[in-house]
């Protein structure tokens, strides 16, 4: 039986095994987690309620941030790794000491927090609220310390950004503060001028919702994944789309290796059209893809429900998924690939 090119290239990419940690320590779906800048640390957050703090090395569990009374969103950590800003369905948004887990502030929205991130310098903070309740979509920018500090008004924000026509299900910080990326069920990604309080440019990237958005660790270009069965990569500067890919399920989840030319996908038919006799039915796994050519190089499987969340390690050497299933798994690559071996790249064609 004759085998094509990239028949080939799977089955070298496959005959890496990736021995995974699996971490049991939530009791409901997870939604987000984050490796933070030394990568030794993951955070995590859940349908449970309770974000969690975990050693990358060996899935330890350090401890949990009490304080929410609904299901997590989204997390953020701060780039010097000393503060966790938390999203919840209990409609608050929470900053808390990384050291020592206690609350720091909070805020109140009148909907569920979909989105909250740190900027770089930790003087202000972004969330993103929940359009129901005839809400509009919006994003809040917050003031770490402002006057309320001091007295018992609550706080207000400092700007609020209106203009995606569905719900936000991602906003970042982008490149020194000077912009903020979000993604909508609209299908669109927005970039936001955060000091003029305006939209300065919108890219209509799919045709139906996008369900995550995610930066290169050095904020060079960015990922989407959508429910239309892709993902894309454009530049950052430019907003140039560099590559589709294409996958064989809803794609809930992406990111792009920071040391290789690499990108991972997760995702998978929604766990309620799936038979419970067969994971493989659901497409669960994590597909890999060379980002120049577009090549798939192979699959990691391991989860019994969609994938909804996935991070790199930001020295490359590993990386973690969270899923319906309840479970984080952390995967240490093996050394030859973080080395390098150039026989699990595709080839430059001729």
């Amino acid at each position: 039986m004759s085998t094509t090119k990239n028949d080939a290239r799977k089955s070298k990419a496959n005959t890496h095994t990736i021995q995974p940690i699996a971490l049991k320590g939530h009791t409901r779906s997870i939604t987000f987690l984050q490796y933070n800048r030394d990568s030794d640390l993951l955070f995590t957050a859940a349908k449970d309620g309770t974000p969690s703090l975990w050693y990358a090395a060996n899935g330890e569990r350090i401890g949990t941030f009490n304080g929410h009374t609904g299901a997590s969103t989204k997390l953020n950590v701060s780039a010097d790794s000393s503060l966790l800003i938390t999203g919840s369905a209990d409609m608050f948004a929470k900053l808390w000491n990384v050291k020592n887990g206690h609350c720091i502030k909070s805020w109140r929205h009148s909907t569920p927090v979909r989105a909250v991130g740190i900027n770089l310098g930790n003087d202000q903070v972004l969330t993103a609220n929940d359009p129901v309740m005839r809400q509009e979509p919006t994003i809040f920018i917050w003031d770490v310390e402002d006057e309320s500090d001091e007295s018992d008004e609550a706080p207000q924000p400092v700007a609020q950004l209106h203009g995606h026509e569905s719900k936000i299900n991602q906003a970042i910080w982008g490149p020194l503060n000077e912009t903020i990326f979000s993604c909508s069920d609209d299908g669109s990604v927005r970039i936001w001028n955060p000091e003029a309080r305006r939209e300065m440019a919108k890219i209509d990237a799919h045709e139906q919702k996008i369900n995550n958005f995610a930066f290169a660790k050095d904020f060079s270009h960015f990922i989407t994944a959508s429910a239309d069965q892709t993902a894309k990569m454009y530049d950052t500067e430019t907003r140039k789309l560099l590559r589709t890919f294409e996958s064989d399920a809803p794609v809930n989840a992406a990111a792009i290796s920071p040391g290789k030319n690499h990108i991972i996908l997760g995702g998978g038919q929604e766990a309620a059209n799936v038979t419970m006799s067969d994971a493989r039915m659901g497409k669960f796994e994590i597909k890999w893809f060379h980002k120049v050519f577009g090549d798939e190089l192979g699959s990691v499987r391991g989860h019994f429900g969609p994938i909804n969340t996935l991070d790199f390690s930001y020295d490359g050497n590993s990386f973690a998924s969270g899923a319906e299933d309840g479970y984080v798994r952390i995967h240490n690559l093996p050394s030859t690939y973080v080395q390098g071996i150039d026989n699990l790249l595709p080839q430059q064609p001729q």
